[in-house]
């Protein structure tokens, strides 16, 4: 056996090192100990590294959670809580000279590019703004709420009408009735279904449905900011709270695009516009999001269904046996999503409709007119039915708001909404032997002398874009939108309860009325009073409101039960069967618009708003730099 000599004066280590070794050694040691120490304090993409060996630092409540959304990393399953900010003061309490100065500033949305963790935390200590930190490629983003505020041209609530004018106290009478119904189905829904998606007033429970993919609350969500604009102040405090504590986006479930967008996302939007609180931004960026993976088609146009848990999408099942996208649904995005951009700084919102006008651009049109159902694989029209009620309805709605949210630079949204509006009345338009105006439906040329109770949406849009039509159109339009609204009236006006069905006819001698039964229902729908606003704020016809107050008579006489308000299966009878269901958007739309038709015009002024198609108010782009976005509002 060989054995290792070891000279005397050379110690062995412990290890079997001699010392040239043992110091190569503990050289390597602790050049490995500098690189790794190097590597967490200097390397970008360290952060989460940081968190692990770093106190925290002081910050303002939920920019972790924003952080995460700029840098739109794939959703967690499980959200981070969050925390909101202050709520602002409502507007138009300074002196009129600093207000005017304030709106000629030119920027709506201002974005700062902090240049450290110090000028971040200023930015996110400023009143009423919120800041992203940079994190993994996300943007350094800020959104100032009180610019934003002081560039409204009036206040939120509007100014308050002198209460010693006696039609006035008869007018503020009947709004406080409006604002009544409101609160008694908002308590309603709170004794008996507080969580879930809706009311079921005779069963006295709750309803989950399945179009939300396992989200819950569509009632609260809808409801914000109509408990907001009616200074419901504790019932909007108690949804505030839901919303906070309770309303979380782990689910799994198959959920609608258009009904979560409409409802869900725009609701909280909404509020978040009405309030400057914080959880209601986050919320619906996150909410966004999860909505995403329905625009993975060849051609970029959405499928009808998102699941939330997979990713994956589908068509609906009824749409041309799986097969087609829907024109109202995949066309009533636009809203939305670029305010979804603009309060994220995420481009992702913004380039997906803006896709999808770059496809409806491209396609060729029937005669000018848009079908109801083309495929998102081919990019071709799957049949042509046109419709301006349901399945077509809200993405003109959305042409003629998208040039008016843009402060009227949008100016492809605004051809394109002449140009559908054209076609649509050189084909679809007729007039009754009894003289109603109405709008048809088409199927390849072949007209169904019909309308639904959704296409009495069009009286207020045609209204509406009147005043930007070519000067010699302008009247002629505003009369149309008053014939179109007076036939929608008559739906009513014709049925024994004095509320209008799901659909009406002309022919056999029968006008504006229902031909059977399964057509005859009315689910609180809230499109006639919705022209009947607008019209008002247009003309300040009286007849406009007269025709309200029958609606507000009608729904308290065959719709208000014990327990909230219930739809009614048959107009026709003066004896009530409820469908048992208080829909969400009789609080989002119906109340919200009877509530403004008995208020000042600037309340929620057309100046400064524009609705979703469910009465969710967004605000006007009142600066010439929206393009920064990514996209024209």
């Amino acid at each position: 056996m060989l054995v290792r000599k070891v000279p005397v004066f050379v110690p062995a280590s412990p290890w079997g090192l001699r010392l040239p070794q043992k110091f190569l050694f503990l050289l390597f040691l602790s050049g490995l100990v500098t690189l790794c120490f190097g590597a967490l304090f200097l390397l970008p993409n360290s952060s989460r590294l940081k968190r692990l060996f770093l106190a925290h630092r002081t910050q303002q409540p939920g920019l972790e959670v924003v952080a995460e959304v700029a840098g739109h990393p794939l959703a967690r399953e499980q959200e981070s809580p969050p925390n909101p900010a202050p709520a602002v003061p409502a507007p138009g309490e300074g002196d009129a000279s600093s207000q005017a100065s304030i709106r000629r500033r030119k920027v709506w949305l201002r974005r700062t590019h902090p240049t450290g963790t110090r000028e971040m935390a200023t930015v996110a200590r400023s009143s009423g703004s919120t800041a992203l930190r940079p994190q993994e490629g996300g943007i350094p983003f800020s959104f100032d709420f009180n610019a934003f505020r002081s560039r409204l041209r009036h206040p939120v609530l509007g100014t308050r009408a002198d209460e010693s004018k006696e039609p006035q106290s008869l007018v503020r009478a009947q709004r406080e009735k409006i604002k009544e119904m409101m609160q008694f189905a908002w308590q309603s829904y709170k004794l008996y279904a507080m969580g879930k998606n809706e009311l079921r007033p005779l069963t006295k429970d709750g309803y989950e449905g399945n179009m939300f993919g396992g989200l819950s609350g569509a009632t609260i969500i809808d409801s914000l900011d109509t408990l907001y604009l009616m200074e419901l102040q504790e019932e909007f405090q108690e949804a505030k709270a839901w919303v906070e504590e309770n309303f979380h986006l782990n689910v799994s479930g198959e959920a609608s695009l258009f009904e979560v967008n409409i409802r869900y996302i725009g609701g909280l939007l909404s509020a978040f516009y009405l309030t400057g609180e914080e959880v209601f931004r986050i919320k619906a960026i996150k909410l966004g999001e999860k909505l995403l993976p329905a625009f993975n088609t060849p051609t970029g146009i959405p499928k009808g269904v998102v699941n939330f848990k997979s990713g994956s999408n589908r068509s609906w099942g009824w749409a041309m046996a799986g097969s087609s996208s829907i024109l109202a649904e995949f066309g009533s995005l636009h809203l939305e999503f670029l305010h979804l951009t603009e309060l994220s700084g995420n481009q992702v919102f913004a380039e997906k409709v803006r896709n999808i006008r770059k496809v409806l651009r491209k396609i060729n049109k029937p005669f000018g007119l848009y079908p109801n159902f083309l495929s998102p694989v081919s990019g071709n029209w799957m049949q042509h039915h046109v419709s301006v009620g349901g399945l077509g309805d809200s993405f003109y709605e959305y042409l003629i708001k998208s040039w008016l949210m843009s402060a009227k630079t949008d100016v492809e949204a605004k051809d394109m909404y002449y140009e559908a509006l054209e076609a649509i009345e050189t084909y679809l338009l007729n007039v009754s032997p009894g003289g109603l105006t109405y709008i048809a439906e088409w199927r390849g040329g072949i007209l169904d002398h019909k309308m639904g109770h959704l296409a009495c949406f069009s009286g207020g849009m045609i209204a509406l874009g009147a005043e930007d039509a070519k000067e010699e159109k302008r009247a002629h339009y505003r009369e149309l939108a008053a014939q179109i609204t007076k036939t929608c009236h008559e739906s009513y006006a014709r049925s024994d309860t004095k509320l209008g069905p799901e659909a009406f006819w002309f022919n056999s001698g029968r006008e504006a009325v229902a031909t059977q039964l399964s057509e005859s229902y009315y689910i609180l729908r809230p499109e006639v009073v919705e022209s009947y606003m607008y019209l008002w704020r247009q003309t300040h016809d009286p007849i406009y409101r007269e025709w309200g107050w029958e609606v507000v008579m009608a729904l308290e006489k065959y719709c208000r039960t014990e327990a909230g308000f219930s739809g009614i299966q048959d107009v026709y009878s003066s004896i009530p069967n409820h469908d048992n269901k208080q829909q969400t958007f009789f609080l989002a739309e119906t109340l919200k618009y009877l509530y403004l038709l008995f208020s000042e015009d600037d309340m929620l002024s057309l100046e400064d708003w524009v609705f979703n198609t469910e009465a969710h108010p967004l605000p006007v782009n009142h600066s010439d730099s929206s393009s920064r976005a990514g996209g024209r509002l």
